[in-house]
């Protein structure tokens, strides 16, 4: 295992510097850049800028030098100096936006991932058990219909009927006297107010699909030898269930870590989006369409990073929880 944490860990060093060309270089695809942007927006308001202007703009940000020596740049600051650089839009560090919306993305990403499987597992063990009853119908017709609706419409429709009923409105994660307030008990516990339906519609696909793995791995270990030979020395079923067959069906529940780290980026883009939530996801998408190329490429980036480091965790806890998995 030793000596495989080590191969693995060598080979994230060029897996890395690989997603950081590719998505750098993918980012400059688009004709433009940010600048070219910037003008013909102005121009459109009718406020066009000089020729000499946007000659100096473009020397101060850097864009009129080729694309490989701004990656140059942009790579060597972070592997240095661990500077990602200056975004262009907002005018400010890209580590600096990056952290402060990390934390919110976070907490909600790990609490939807524990919500999420605090609900599917219990579901998808009694699916497995009790076969083909009424309580698995009804079961696996939620299942489906948690992934036929997108989540973005499931919160238009819950943030549509508590304002209709209830007069609530739900959006963001904060009431408006405490969205730009400090940090306090009464801020938490707004918070927390607001935290269970991100919850519930970000939590309804994963617990619906995850609900359909387990159940059906479950099922294929209920019957196997193994099962029949400790049901057979008298092992109280319930006991039995959960100590052999659910450890090897637990394994999808593991390897979810792996896309779980770079989902904490990406906080769900259109969802958020919907929900007014503050997180990571809607940045990076406004960098992307406005061509922030080191705000953009730095997300991008942690992304990949995340995802790798997801992958190994995964790996490393799939080799705990299942003696049958063993790397050489």
């Amino acid at each position: 295992m030793v000596a495989y944490l080590i191969r693995r860990i060598l080979l994230m060093i060029p897996t890395i510097f690989a997603i950081s060309l590719v998505a750098f270089l993918i980012i400059q695809l688009p004709p433009g850049d940010f600048l070219d942007g910037m003008v013909s927006a102005m121009e459109a308001d009718g406020n066009p800028m000089r020729a000499e202007m946007i000659a100096a703009l473009r020397e101060r940000y850097g864009l009129d030098q080729p694309v490989f020596v701004q990656y140059w740049q942009w790579i060597t600051g972070i592997v240095l100096r661990g500077d990602f650089g200056m975004s262009f839009e907002w005018r400010q560090p890209v580590q600096d936006l990056i952290w402060e919306r990390t934390g919110l993305t976070f907490l909600l990403s790990l609490l939807t991932l524990v919500f999420v499987w605090i609900v599917s597992f219990p579901i998808g063990v009694y699916s497995a058990v009790r076969r083909y009853s009424v309580g698995d119908y009804v079961a696996t017709f939620l299942g489906f219909i948690g992934l036929a609706i997108p989540n973005f419409l499931l919160a238009l429709v819950l943030l549509f009927g508590a304002y209709k009923i209830f007069g609530v409105n739900l959006a963001g994660l904060f009431s408006r006297e405490y969205e730009n307030a400090p940090w306090s008990m009464g801020k938490v516990l707004d918070l927390m107010a607001h935290l269970w339906l991100p919850l519930i519609v970000l939590g309804s696909s994963g617990i619906a699909s995850l609900f359909r793995i387990m159940r059906a791995n479950l099922l294929d270990e209920l019957y196997k030898p193994y099962v029949v030979t400790a049901r057979a020395k008298g092992l109280p079923e319930w006991k039995l269930i959960l100590k052999y067959p659910v450890r090897v069906a637990l394994n999808p529940f593991v390897s979810t870590v792996g896309w779980v780290l770079p989902d904490l980026v990406s906080g769900a883009v259109i969802t958020a989006v919907v929900l007014n939530l503050p997180l990571t996801g809607p940045m990076l998408l406004r960098a992307l369409q406005s061509q922030d190329m080191y705000l953009a490429g730095s997300f991008i980036l942690v992304l990949g990073v995340l995802t790798v480091i997801g992958t190994l965790i995964s790996d490393i806890l799939l080799a705990m929880l299942d003696p049958r998995i063993r790397y050489r």
